[in-house]
């Protein structure tokens, strides 16, 4: 009997293992083919652990000077505030700097603009370029004799007094500060090209103070009419056209000084 039992209570051999064997094959499917479940809380668990990683990284970042001593803080603070304050010393040079040229360029484009205006008003006194404006026409006929050099020259000079900016005889002759008059024959002789009667002269001026000019008493129209015995026509325009032009006088001596 005692045999009986313990034979009966004795556990088989190999009854354990075969109770394992299920399991591993099962662990071993799962991680061969897993689910479809196992896969998602797989991929779960991985995006959770690379945000944790990424967190860690960042939170050392941050504590990059968190183990340095208060000496050490202030002397990276102080390093900070060298660094800004020469860097606003460099924008504030950069700026002052910058205001500097642009007075440089508006002093230089002022100085141009003066230096092209002088060189049109002495181009234009000099008879170099063609001009317009406002001034008088006088036309000059001669009737019982012949018009006086020096009537002629005192007109042109009292023109010149009372402002006349360009004057132009018979539509091809421009006068000029040396222009000069002489007598010749079949009328007169300017800057040596013959001028014929009737004379015209272009004025570009005040049309009321060039005409006040010629027509004051013992004037230049009083001496042409009454002692060259010639008739004086002034008409007042609103736009005299000069298109006569003076060749530029070349200096034998002269040459530019070395001071400017």
């Amino acid at each position: 009997m005692p045999d009986d039992e313990s034979d009966s209570s004795a556990p088989a051999p190999d009854g354990g293992s075969q109770r394992d064997e299920p399991g591993r094959e099962r662990l071993r499917g799962a991680l061969l083919k897993p689910s479809r479940r196992q896969a998602v809380v797989a991929v779960l668990l991985a995006v959770l652990g690379f945000a944790f990683v990424v967190q860690v990284r960042d939170t050392k970042a941050n504590d990059t000077y968190a183990g340095l001593r208060e000496s050490e803080l202030i002397q990276v603070l102080d390093g900070l505030t060298g660094t800004a304050e020469r860097a606003r010393r460099e924008v504030d040079r950069l700026e002052t700097r910058r205001d500097e040229l642009q007075d440089e360029t508006s002093a230089r484009s002022a100085a141009l603009d003066e230096a092209e205006k002088r060189v049109r008003t002495l181009n234009i006194i000099a008879g170099l370029v063609p001009v317009s404006g406002q001034g008088l026409r006088i036309t000059i006929t001669e009737s019982t004799s012949r018009v006086n050099v020096g009537s002629l020259l005192d007109t042109v000079q009292e023109l010149r007094t009372a402002g006349a900016e360009a004057m132009e005889f018979n539509d091809e002759i421009r006068l000029g500060a040396d222009s000069s008059f002489q007598n010749a024959v079949g009328g007169i002789e300017l800057d040596d090209q013959l001028l014929e009667p009737p004379y015209v002269l272009d004025v570009i001026g005040d049309p009321h103070i060039l005409k006040t000019a010629l027509t004051f008493s013992t004037g230049p129209v009083e001496t042409l009419e009454l002692e060259d015995g010639a008739t004086v026509d002034i008409d007042e325009l609103e736009q005299v056209e000069i298109r006569s032009v003076r060749e530029a006088p070349r200096p034998e001596y002269a040459e530019s000084g070395t001071g400017e």
